[in-house]
């Protein structure tokens, strides 16, 4: 990891999004051709393909998100944290699809999890409400699953083509830290560790064995994935700033809770699937896709 692939955010917000994403002040632009099914560069890609996304009072965020999803995306799925600002029907009004899932315990593990085990889609996509990461990347995330190159699909900021305006000197720190023990302890080679882009296979959610409640899960993703002796490629990306509030990282607490997922998953030795992936109690949202077996018809958001 080189300081060069981070970029130096000016003083002004709005700024150095610009200078990031070489767009407006509105904000950052999808990728060039957001439209594109990348599925089509693929005879026979067939892959269906959910976007998860955890979110708790992110009104200001979540509709640029969703606007900015691309049209070939069959499902995205909103876990919505207890949000008292209007966040689930400014999102319903925004995509009139969408599937929410009432998150049950807090933390965005928590939500995460609950969001994977909704999904019909053949592959999961998770990205955050906030605006920092752009939807135009799925692409990149999706293709290599597309083609069987990999199982799992993680994004670093510190691949070239990729960087970040919103880390801090003290988190890059911490995360130099944390990925330096991983690579060591688990023999890998990862640029990045902490962050919370990610694509999967479905058909893997069972190996990842996934417990965690807070920021954390993004680590046991991969090191559950290593663990499981799957395919797991990282990709470049692009990270600007939260478009507007605050964050509810805690770099202390939350560094700690990495770590100790880190030594946790090495006492533990390989995981283990978990056999009865629990479902959630409530949809809210368009009831046209087919329920799966434990899956709930979703229900329009009006009745």
């Amino acid at each position: 990891m080189t300081t060069e692939n981070v970029m130096n955010p000016p003083a002004d917000r709005e700024a150095h999004q610009t200078a990031l994403n070489g767009c407006s002040s509105e904000g950052l632009s999808p990728a060039d051709s957001p439209e594109r099914d990348v599925r089509s560069d693929h005879a026979g890609a067939s892959q269906t393909v959910s976007v998860v996304i955890p979110a708790k009072n992110e009104v200001r965020n979540v509709d640029w998100v969703l606007g900015s999803m691309p049209g070939w995306i069959d499902e995205v799925i909103l876990v919505d944290g207890n949000s008292t600002d209007g966040t689930v029907d400014l999102a319903r009004n925004e995509r009139p699809d969408l599937v929410v899932v009432n998150q049950r315990r807090p933390g965005k593990g928590a939500a995460l999890r609950e969001g994977f085990a909704a999904a019909s889609g053949d592959i999961v996509v998770m990205i955050d409400a906030d605006g920092s990461m752009d939807p135009g990347e799925i692409d990149r995330y999706v293709e290599p699953l597309i083609t069987g190159q990999c199982d799992v699909v993680k994004g670093s900021r510190w691949l070239d083509g990729g960087g970040s305006t919103d880390i801090t000197p003290f988190r890059r720190f911490g995360n130099k830290m944390l990925l330096r023990l991983v690579n060591t302890l688990f023999d890998s080679n990862f640029t990045e560790l902490c962050y919370g882009f990610m694509a999967f296979n479905r058909s893997c959610f069972k190996d990842l064995a996934l417990t965690a409640d807070g920021f954390e899960i993004e680590t046991q993703i991969v090191l559950n994935a290593v663990r499981a002796g799957l395919r797991v490629e990282e990709v470049a990306s692009t990270e600007a700033p939260r478009r507007y509030g605050r964050s509810n990282l805690r770099p202390i607490r939350d560094g700690f809770r990495v770590l100790a997922t880190v030594m946790g998953t090495l006492a533990t030795g390989a995981c283990r699937p978990v056999e009865d992936v629990p479902k959630p109690e409530s949809y809210i949202g368009q009831g046209s896709k087919s329920a799966g077996p434990g899956r709930l018809d979703a229900v329009k958001g009006s009745e």
